[in-house]
């Protein structure tokens, strides 16, 4: 229990990144056609247009290995109090997410860019957890 109480902000953060990340992945495996169609238009007048494919492909992998590396993370942190799983999960979704809001300030989608600097300060909050 004082595994815990001890890690409640860093768990809480790895919660964080798998129901954001794994469940995206997992959307866009399970509804890949509708993704891209939407993709597919969102992107039709930006420079990104006949990249989309390839960027949903990268897109997903990276959401993937980011809820495995967070689901790792919790064991990391319950088992030995270790953090460095937690680190890397959380680096690699501000990775992916600056790679989102790229998309969205191409697309000119600020509204869209807005909401994915939400997710970026939580990400980023939690690594100064994780760091001290």
């Amino acid at each position: 229990m004082d595994t815990i109480l001890n890690n409640g902000i860093e768990l809480l953060l790895m919660l964080f990144i798998i129901i954001t990340f794994l469940q995206s992945g997992i959307d866009k495996v399970v509804d890949w056609k509708g993704n891209l169609s939407w993709l597919n238009e969102h992107f039709s007048k930006s420079i990104l247009a006949g990249t989309v494919p390839l960027l949903l492909g990268i897109v997903l992998v990276l959401e993937l290995i980011c809820g495995l590396l967070a689901i790792v993370g919790i064991y990391q942190l319950l088992s030995a109090g270790d953090s460095t799983m937690a680190v890397y999960a959380s680096l690699l979704s501000g990775l992916t997410l600056l790679m989102l809001l790229f998309g969205q300030r191409v697309a000119k989608d600020y509204a869209g860019a807005l909401t994915i600097v939400c997710y970026f300060m939580v990400i980023v909050i939690g690594l100064f957890v994780l760091r001290s």
